[in-house]
């Protein structure tokens, strides 16, 4: 923290948030992590500002807004939120807002999650399965041929006199 304060203090914040993250990827120090926000939001990183904010606890209007961007950047992906905190603050214990997140990406992927593959996936592709987006690639290919076909007849009826 001292090493981080000493580069705020000489006007290199890139050096205070690269201590910090270092810091934080080891230990799951509230203080540290509520200092690496303060340098990520003076820096103009909102997204990462609030999921490292979001990781401390911390609140307030600046912090909401940092989160909201986070959750934004991250289209509310809970599995990419949970992915995106520092390796510390994932680790047990907990808090019970991060449980919450843990939770949630779990629910949401539970086969990534733990390192297993999508067996539905496999299944379709050696059951020769289709896929929504070839049928819809054939109708709409279908649909433009009959379009081309109308459209030369009707140019040939403009071309060829008395038809």
């Amino acid at each position: 923290m001292d090493r981080a304060r000493d580069a705020l203090d000489d006007g290199a914040a890139w050096r205070a948030r690269d201590i910090l993250l270092a810091h934080v990827e080891e230990q799951n120090d509230p203080e540290a992590l509520a200092l690496l926000g303060e340098v990520l939001h003076g820096m103009g990183d909102l997204p990462r500002a609030g999921a490292i904010w979001f990781a401390a606890g911390a609140r307030g209007p600046e912090v909401d807004r940092a989160v909201a961007a986070w959750r934004q950047q991250s289209s509310d992906d809970f599995a990419v939120m949970w992915a995106s905190l520092p390796a510390a603050v994932r680790e047990e214990p907990r808090a019970r807002r991060v449980e919450a997140l843990r939770e949630k990406a779990l629910a949401a992927e539970p086969a990534a999650s733990e390192g297993e593959e999508d067996a539905s996936v496999d299944e379709d592709e050696s059951e020769g399965g289709t896929d929504a987006a070839q049928v819809i690639a054939w109708v709409l290919a279908a649909a433009f041929v009959v379009l081309a076909v109308v459209g030369a007849v009707t140019v040939l009826g403009w071309l060829v006199p008395g038809s």
